[in-house]
């Protein structure tokens, strides 16, 4: 049961405005063996200040929400905390509401709203085609997104999704690679499309062709990418020396395939990931991915969402820069005079 402002006046006795003074720290609204009255009955009651409450009597903000559409993304769980951290270095509680699976994320969305929140960071990449979540914000609800919301008047952040996709297949090319394939994540979404546009069109500009036998959907796991690549090496018609995988877990099921089959990393395929969470540099071999800055991204919404709380102006759209980050699990392609690899022959 939470004890109360009032609370601490009654046993205090004093009135509720003497004490409402002393706990927001001005103790000189009263004679100092009362201010110290005051403050010793709170701490034996174990007062809490209604943050909420002290928010609405100095006009700021200090609850915002946090709608997530997938907790075990470690991805998304980097640009959360970096926003949270943001948020609570100001002093601003944060409200996390997930969208379980089989709900709506409009009602998800619904019950965060009924708190009051101030305003609202929206990190759920599956909600980008859903027209419902739009139609229960308030008009005028500062918002900010990881991804899009149809309807939505939403500022947008994120990273430049095409220069990841570019930045993988350049490093490939420059190793000189040319058989060169692809594990992508579900390619009805924004991120998918993006990244194998960005991958696609610098491979062409090299006149390295990406034929669609070289593209595999997988889901953003290790397991799912494991199953894809599997199927990536049983139907290839010639050799692949190079891997791109659209994220560091999906990387990590394709390193593992590789070495069930017995093939050597990067001495005969070399694999790139994307998002550099912190296990990549743990894999065997390190991986080589495109460092993503979702802890940065999450501390620049919180930033961004504050302004608009404020009345302050903010972009519509911002991109932070990515970078390629090189480990152990790239390398030149094999020499031309060794044995070609064909993964049909792979055990």
């Amino acid at each position: 049961m939470y004890v109360s402002l009032k609370d601490v006046a009654a046993r205090a006795g004093v009135s509720f405005q003497t004490a409402s003074k002393v706990l927001n720290g001005n103790t000189a609204a009263a004679s100092a063996a009362t201010a110290e009255r005051v403050l010793r009955v709170a701490a034996e009651l174990g007062y809490v200040p209604n943050a909420l409450a002290r928010g609405l009597v100095r006009r700021s903000s200090v609850t915002i929400g946090v709608l997530v559409d997938d907790l075990a993304d470690a991805a998304l769980v980097r640009f959360v905390d970096g926003a949270q951290a943001a948020l609570a270095a100001q002093g601003h509680a944060v409200l996390l509401t997930a969208v379980t699976p089989g709900e709506p994320a409009a009602d998800a969305l619904r019950k965060l709203l009924e708190h009051r929140v101030d305003g609202v960071l929206v990190v759920a990449p599956g909600i980008e085609r859903d027209e419902g979540v739009a139609r229960v914000l308030r008009p005028g609800l500062p918002l900010v997104g990881l991804n899009r919301m149809p309807g939505a008047d939403a500022v947008l952040l994120g990273s430049d999704h095409r220069e990841t996709g570019r930045l993988a297949a350049e490093h490939l090319l420059e190793l000189g690679h040319r058989e060169i394939a692809t594990v992508v994540g579900p390619r009805g979404r924004h991120v998918v499309r993006r990244r194998l546009e960005g991958f696609g069109t610098a491979l062409a500009a090299a006149g390295v062709a990406l034929p669609e036998h070289r593209i595999v959907e997988s889901g953003w796991s290790a397991a799912t990418a494991y199953a894809a690549a599997a199927a990536l090496l049983d139907r290839a018609g010639e050799p692949i020396t190079a891997v791109f995988a659209q994220n560091d877990e999906m990387a990590s099921g394709v390193l593992r395939l590789l070495a069930d089959r017995g093939v050597r990393v990067p001495e005969e395929v070399s694999v790139v990931g994307c998002d550099d969470l912190p296990a990549s540099r743990f894999l065997v071999p390190a991986l080589t991915t495109i460092a993503v800055p979702f802890t940065e991204t999450g501390e620049r919404a919180a930033a961004v969402l504050l302004d608009l709380i404020a009345g302050k102006p903010a972009p519509r759209r911002e991109l932070l820069p990515v970078r390629l980050v090189v480990r152990a699990s790239t390398g030149p392609p094999p020499a031309s005079d060794l044995p070609t690899i064909d993964p049909r022959e792979q055990p």
